[in-house]
């Protein structure tokens, strides 16, 4: 009698949906630009799972639960918020922790993942096509084992001299979906598809020079005064609040003094209304890898050297580390760009819609200018106001930027708002 075969032990299957979250009101899907976590990974509940890209920013979705994940959308796909994207077995054990002796060091790791699915921006991607860099061989530095511009540039140095190249360009396999054009191995073209983000960028800047009338009006600053007074105070300042004093918070306070004087400037146009705000939102222009962004500060009138300056800082960094939020980037009435920081000297900032004025601060520059008709040198910098004359008259905005003068060549107005 053959013996009673016994029923295999089954285990039970627990899975938790891995959701698009809402990431603002107004933004109804994105991209899944990238999975951080690879199908078949046992992931730990609030880990980064995938980056999700919107029209206004890019973001790290972390994971609602620990467990095994398996993924069932590719990247670059478009997902609507709240569609699924994966699961999570719940009921898989965490694995064993590997020995030492195998241990992999996080840097290699890094390189490893980076050189099998490296995630470029389009400006570290002009420059690997440019410089002929194979990226899967580039070790990245960047936050999150993202490939910079600057590991791109060493990897270029140290690459050996090329050979020389074939008259006849290969011609570029069949179902590539970004093919590069090669005419020889120094001339390359390569097609990428823009982000989500950089084209929001582009409709939003061909959308304000279409449907506002912008003009720009420029003055010039002596930065003097608030070169000495930071030099003065900026190691008292950095002991007190933990945190370095900058030019922005001077700039950020003379604007909202100025707003509040010429509230036309704080207003935009809905319709054939007009709106007008008795707040001061400030976005501070932040540059990143995936383009410009403009976070928020809130109230910024209420906001005191310490807080603006904070503000900027947790901006910055939640920049590097790809974290700024649709919340931090929504609203503003009003908004500053430092092209200075990259050498400008004089520019027309673009409106940001539906704002109505920008302010553009420039690099400082020593220049001779006339003072009670002696020549001296003096740290100036060139300011430039663009504001949509719809709304704005030119006097407003002349004496807008007057007033951002007055305040930074004297300084202590800020503080006693006189």
């Amino acid at each position: 009698m053959m013996p009673e075969l016994m029923p295999r032990e089954r285990r039970s299957v627990s899975k938790t949906d891995i959701k698009v979250p809402s990431v603002g009101e107004s933004v109804t899907e994105g991209v899944l630009s990238r999975w951080i976590k690879k199908s078949g990974d046992y992931v730990k509940s609030g880990e980064a799972l995938f980056e999700l890209e919107t029209d206004k920013a890019s973001q790290e979705v972390p994971a609602p639960a620990s467990g095994v994940l398996a993924t069932s959308i590719a990247e670059g796909t478009t997902v609507a918020i709240g569609s699924i994207v994966g699961s999570i077995d719940t009921s898989a054990a965490a694995p064993a922790s590997a020995p030492a002796a195998s241990a992999v060091s996080g840097a290699a790791a890094t390189a490893a993942a980076s050189a099998s699915a490296p995630h470029l921006s389009p400006a570290v991607a002009f420059q690997a096509a440019d410089k002929g860099v194979n990226v899967a061989s580039v070790t990245p530095t960047g936050p999150g084992g993202r490939i910079t511009k600057g590991d791109v540039l060493a990897a270029a140095e140290a690459k050996p001299a090329p050979a020389v190249a074939s008259a006849t360009a290969s011609a570029p396999s069949s179902g590539a979906s970004a093919p590069a054009v090669a005419l020889s191995a120094e001339r390359q073209a390569t097609r990428q598809k823009m982000p989500t983000i950089r084209q929001r960028i582009a409709q939003r800047l061909v959308e304000a020079q279409q449907t506002a009338a912008i003009l720009t009006t420029f003055n010039e600053v002596d930065m003097g005064r608030v070169m000495d007074l930071r030099a003065k105070y900026k190691d008292a300042f950095q002991k007190k609040h933990g945190i370095g004093l900058g030019f922005m918070s001077f700039f950020v306070k003379a604007a909202t003094e100025a707003l509040q004087a010429y509230p036309a400037v704080n207003a935009q146009i809905d319709g054939t209304d007009m709106i007008f705000h008795n707040y001061c939102d400030v976005g501070v222009a932040v540059s990143t890898e995936r383009g410009l962004m403009v976070p928020i500060l809130r109230s910024a009138e209420k906001m005191s050297f310490a807080g603006i300056e904070g503000g900027i800082a947790d901006y910055a960094k939640k920049a590097r580390e790809n974290k700024i939020s649709v919340n931090d980037l929504q609203g503003g009435t009003f908004t500053i760009t430092n092209g200075g920081v990259f050498g400008s000297l004089l520019s027309t900032p673009i409106l940001n819609p539906p704002q109505s004025a920008i302010l553009g601060m420039h690099a400082i520059k020593k220049r001779p200018m006339v003072i009670d008709d002696q020549i001296v040198i003096r740290p100036m910098m060139y300011l430039a106001l663009s504001y949509d004359h719809r709304i704005i008259d030119g006097k407003e905005a002349v004496s807008f930027l007057v007033r951002i003068k007055e305040l930074i060549e004297d300084p202590e107005r800020l503080m006693l708002a006189v």
